[in-house]
Parts: structure tokens; C-alpha cells; sequence
């Protein structure tokens, strides 16, 4: 399956920050939903050693989409702080 990006072309978008800043705060969500999921499978106990690897494998998974999600956010922070542009039709 391909990804959107390869059928886009780039263009120029209206959007408002409210909207953007609104999409950031599910993204935050996402990356402190992931964190407490990793943090709670510290808190399994087990002595079986592929067990063990499970939960490291996915707590890792967990904390790594939790960072992407940060990083993300940012990315998004600094697109809401823009300066507010005006456009005028050229028609």
C-alpha cells in the first residue's frame, strides 16, 4: 500500500490553529497513553525468560512511539506558532 505523501502534490493549505492545536493535544495523548502502558508493563513480574522478552520488546515499542509522538508534537507546536499569513486571490 502506498503511503498519501507519494499521490500529493505539494500545495499551500489553509488551516487554523485552533484545529492544529487541537490534533496536538490528541497526539500528547497518544505519546503519555504509550509511556503509561510501557511503565505499567514494568510492573509485571515473571520468571519466564520469553515472557521476559515480550514485555521488554513491547515496553521498548512503547516508549519509542511515546517519543516519536513528542517529537511529533513539537513539530506541530511550531506550525501553530507560525505567523499568521494573508492570502489574497489571484483570480
Amino acid at each position: 500500500m502506498k503511503n498519501d505523501s507519494e499521490f500529493l502534490e505539494p500545495r499551500l493549505v489553509a488551516v487554523d490553529s485552533y484545529y492544529l492545536s487541537i490534533i496536538n493535544d490528541r497526539i500528547q495523548d497518544l505519546s503519555n497513553d504509550a509511556e503509561s502502558l510501557a511503565m505499567a508493563l514494568s510492573a509485571i513480574s515473571t520468571d519466564d525468560d520469553t515472557s521476559k522478552g515480550v514485555i521488554v520488546a513491547v515496553r521498548s515499542a512503547l516508549l519509542a512511539n511515546s517519543e516519536l509522538a513528542t517529537i511529533l508534537s513539537k513539530q506541530m507546536d511550531g506550525l501553530i506558532l507560525l505567523p499568521k499569513l494573508e492570502v489574497t486571490d489571484h483570480e
